[in-house]
């Protein structure tokens, strides 16, 4: 019976209010918080109030001014809160100051991304990424968490690592991270060597970016029936997944899926998953896929951009695909500077996604050598080797030979 009673507790859900400081008169911070409302609701809580201040900065010592903590102290009180949710990554000393002040459980956005990255992660390398980036960033609160290390039972923030690992010093955290660290070069080293092997192959790599829930498992699934999980909500798969594709000409290329990004990711999760992420810096092609019938569409393509060069990630040859267009409720302009070409299409529907794989076909197209060759009838395999790793656009077999005209790419070229 008690212990009934303890698993009905531990399976109870969380109640959180969430708070967000606006620093700016035109700040998006409402859309912000409904976007901490989604990570909240992913994470297993539910939002039963929210509080924005208007501040010139976040205070020091408890990111909230003193008025705005007391309005805090009547909503927990109202709602039976069991803790609160700050919209931006708190600091050890606002961590300790925010706690001793409203009595509760104090999160921060940053622990709750770090929370769903922990009950998501099920390969080897994504559980060693997500295990460092929580450490490193409880590394640098253990003097700030004060009296919720000792806190038992389940919620967010307890994912992962987990209670008996939080309550560690700095020293076995400092030697359990130097140990991670260790099995995620190798882990990295062996990503290296897989990614080695696709270049000696010579397929073109496509890579598929974009902000969390936009529907890139959707398109990979489409064109390679991967089996990767589809599901509407925040950061639903975190693994890789790479698939071998045909185009309609022939030529085969590799779809690679990554990682979602979101606005305000937590460095911590740069760093840990930085070799995941660069799947993008090793691409010849971005999909950078949009959700259009998101009203923020443009802040997240922002977020996309902001977390690519923070990867180092410039100058790649970009197709901006906007996904979701069936659930556009009125014709809306979409576009990107920023990209090579842009198209519309519903991964879900079907629709415009044959055009996608021609657009795919011809941006590729664009960074190969133009060959036109008579080739005698025993060098057939040298056609094999155009027809897999290029286009061919005329193929006449001929009294000399076979003629070809065809798109190779240029560490192709010396072979053929």
């Amino acid at each position: 019976m008690d212990n009934k009673m303890i698993y009905e507790e531990n399976k109870k859900e969380e109640k959180v209010i969430l708070a967000a400081v606006c620093l700016e008169e035109e700040a998006d911070t409402k859309e912000s918080l409904d976007e901490l409302s989604e990570l909240a609701k992913t994470a297993g809580a539910k939002v039963v109030g929210r509080c924005i201040q208007k501040r010139e900065a976040l205070h020091n010592a408890t990111y909230l001014g003193s008025g705005k903590i007391k309005e805090l102290k009547d909503l927990i009180w109202e709602t039976d809160a069991d803790g609160i949710i700050c919209d931006d990554e708190l600091s050890p000393a606002q961590l300790r100051n925010l706690e001793m002040e409203l009595e509760c459980k104090i999160m921060d956005r940053t622990l709750v991304i770090l929370d769903i990255f922990a009950s998501r992660a099920r390969t080897k390398e994504g559980k060693i990424q997500v295990e460092l980036a929580q450490l490193r960033y409880r590394a640098t609160r253990l003097t700030g968490l004060g009296t919720s290390l000792s806190r038992l039972g389940g919620g967010i923030g307890t994912r992962g690592p987990g209670e008996k690992k939080l309550e560690m010093d700095r020293r076995l955290i400092r030697d359990r991270i130097g140990h991670l660290s260790r099995e995620l070069k190798q882990v990295v080293r062996h990503r290296e060597v897989q990614r080695q092997k696709r270049s000696k192959n010579h397929l073109p790599v496509v890579c598929i970016a974009g902000y969390t829930n936009a529907g890139k498992s959707t398109l990979l699934n489409l064109y390679t029936n991967a089996g990767v999980l589809e599901e509407n909500q925040l950061f639903a798969t975190l693994d890789p997944t790479t698939r071998q594709v045909r185009l309609e000409s022939g030529q085969e290329i590799l779809l690679t899926d990554t990682v979602g990004f979101i606005r305000k990711l937590p460095h911590h999760l740069v760093d840990a998953f930085r070799s995941t992420l660069e799947e993008a810096k090793y691409s010849d092609l971005i999909l950078h896929v949009v959700d259009a019938s998101n009203p923020q569409r443009e802040k997240q393509m922002e977020a996309v951009y902001e977390t690519l060069k923070q990867l180092g990630i410039q100058d790649k040859k970009m197709i901006t695909v906007f996904n979701k267009i069936d659930q556009l409720e009125e014709e809306t302009f979409l576009n990107d500077p920023h990209a090579d070409e842009v198209i519309q299409i519903s991964a879900k529907k079907g629709i415009h996604t044959d055009e996608l794989l021609k657009l795919i076909e011809e941006v590729l197209q664009q960074g190969q050598i133009y060959l036109e060759k008579v080739y005698a009838y025993a060098e057939a395999g040298k056609i094999s080797m155009i027809r897999k790793y290029g286009t061919i656009l005329k193929e006449e077999y001929r009294e000399e030979g076979i003629y070809i005209e065809a798109y190779v790419p240029a560490e192709v070229i010396h072979s053929v």
